[in-house]
């Protein structure tokens, strides 16, 4: 069984945290939810407030296949600027662990240079905070260990997509039926 940890940030949005969550669960990833704040209660950009499972500070991520970071503002510019998300994302790529990102949240990559010469996507505007990367519209792509979304109305299709990358074509397929994904 693989393992992800998603990384939520005040403002973040909610749907894209809990649409690919609920993906990955139903996918048998095991996943946990990660606050980067100072509690474990995440308030979203819409006002809606989450329980993570647990805190960033509490550490032990060598476990973890995938990071993925939601969107959302400022979720987003939070996630930039915190220093120990950014080292781990940066280790993760080095050691050729999967990431993940949607709607603004790619832009946290771009800026780590981990976009670099790989085909990405993000929501419409924050396409120059991609550094490096060639963007495409497409609803979510994946090059090499690095996932994109364009935004919420892909954060299904995303969940589904990291389902597949992490735990075969197979347990995607019973995902995505189950669910009546056309």
């Amino acid at each position: 069984m693989s393992k992800a940890s998603v990384f939520m940030a005040e403002g973040m949005e909610e749907v894209e945290c809990l649409a690919v969550v609920d993906m990955l669960k139903r996918g048998d990833v095991e996943t946990e939810t990660v606050s980067i704040m100072d509690s474990v209660m995440v308030t979203g950009s819409h006002g809606i407030t989450i329980k993570a499972d647990r805190l960033f500070a509490d550490g032990g991520f060598a476990d973890s296949d995938l990071l993925f970071l939601p969107g959302g503002v400022p979720g987003t510019p939070n996630l930039a600027a915190h220093p120990g998300v950014c080292d781990l994302l940066k280790e993760f790529a080095a050691g050729g662990k999967r990431l993940a990102a949607i709607c603004a949240a790619p832009s946290v990559l771009g800026g780590l240079g981990l976009l670099a010469g790989k085909k990405a996507t993000c929501y419409p505007g924050w396409e120059k905070k991609l550094t490096g990367a060639h963007c495409v519209t497409d609803g979510v792509v994946t090059d090499g260990l690095i996932t994109t979304g364009r935004g919420v109305g892909f954060a299904v299709d995303m969940g589904l997509e990291l389902v597949r990358l992490l735990e075969g074509e197979t347990r995607f397929l019973e995902v995505k039926q189950s669910i009546q994904h056309p």
